[in-house]
């Protein structure tokens, strides 16, 4: 049996956030002062979470079945980890495929695995670093980052944190998103993360980081000495039937259909195992609306209704 093990650590110091506190105070900054006293409020001190055995990952090699290159240097890295009692201690891990190949949903069960918290931030919709780092508080509609955000409110120094499509980030003069990440990626400069708009150093060096690209290129080569790359292949048929057992029951729990088959029948598997997995789950959510409808607790081959595809095949979730 696989349990989680928790233990403390210290995201902020309490005595900066109380001196920056009374500076919000003279400043007359009320969201900013809200945020001190949250800080206040909620503590320094965050859980690390390591799960006891290496099978946690165990469930990610049939859910997640074109990572297991990946899988294999974790489960590593999680046996370093529980042999010495201390955190994951892994590189920021950079998955490189085509679009959809599954990259955000092998960071949301991989944070689920890690009995973590998970953080998604779309880099193709950056403009500037501010959603990474924050912004002054001295601009109007100041707010701080989201791995401050993440850091603050959430529960736990090491979640997991997805960039997606990386390559795409674009920055201006004033602020570079690229920029930010060599700091975050970096183990000793990462536990003093400064936030622009908290002014407040957070140790963000316990974060998880899992980066996602199309392609290398725009990414610079400093930055990628700083990551694992992996290069995560399409689902092959195989993978394909495993993936589509997985989406049909995980839709029965997410849409509590307790009448319906918890199997899916041969045929229907085959026709679904070409499909990628984001079309899957849409031709299953209206497979299963026919067959509700037509009042069978079982899906038919005739449920499946594929489009015809008029582009280029995206495999992913």
């Amino acid at each position: 049996m696989t349990i989680t093990l928790a233990r403390s650590h210290t995201i902020y110091s309490m005595q900066e956030v109380e001196s920056a506190h009374e500076k919000a105070r003279a400043l007359k900054s009320a969201e900013l002062e809200a945020f001190y006293e949250d800080m206040l409020e909620l503590g320094a001190e965050r859980f690390v979470t390591v799960p006891s055995s290496t099978e946690a990952l165990t469930p990610l090699y049939e859910t997640c079945p074109n990572f297991a290159e990946v899988l294999d240097d974790l489960t590593r890295y999680l046996a370093l980890a529980i042999a010495g009692g201390a955190g994951v201690n892994v590189m920021p891990v950079l998955l490189l495929g085509d679009p959809g190949v599954g990259k955000t949903h092998f960071g949301k069960r991989l944070a689920a695995a890690l009995g973590t918290e998970f953080e998604f931030i779309s880099m193709n919709a950056l403009s500037a670093g501010f959603v990474i780092t924050g912004s002054s508080s001295t601009w109007r509609g100041a707010k701080c980052g989201k791995v401050a955000e993440r850091l603050v409110r959430g529960k736990f120094a090491n979640p997991v944190v997805l960039l997606d499509e990386v390559e795409k980030a674009t920055g201006s003069t004033q602020s570079d998103p690229m920029a930010a990440l060599y700091q975050l990626l970096e183990p000793e400069t990462s536990r003093a993360f400064h936030d622009e708009f908290i002014d407040v150093d957070l140790d963000a060096s316990q974060v998880f980081w899992v980066l996602t690209a199309n392609s290398l290129d725009g990414i610079p080569h400093a930055l990628l000495s700083r990551m694992a790359v992996y290069e995560v292949p399409p689902p092959s048929q195989e993978h394909g039937a495993i993936i589509a057992r997985n989406v049909y029951k995980g839709l029965l729990g997410e849409l509590k259909l307790a009448n319906m088959e918890d199997e899916l029948p041969e045929n229907v598997v085959d026709k679904l195992s070409t499909l990628s997995p984001r079309e899957m789950r849409k031709a299953l959510l209206d497979g299963l609306g026919y067959a509700v409808a037509a009042k069978r607790t079982s899906l038919v081959p005739e449920d499946v209704r594929v489009k015809a595809d008029t582009g280029r095949r995206r495999i992913g979730f």
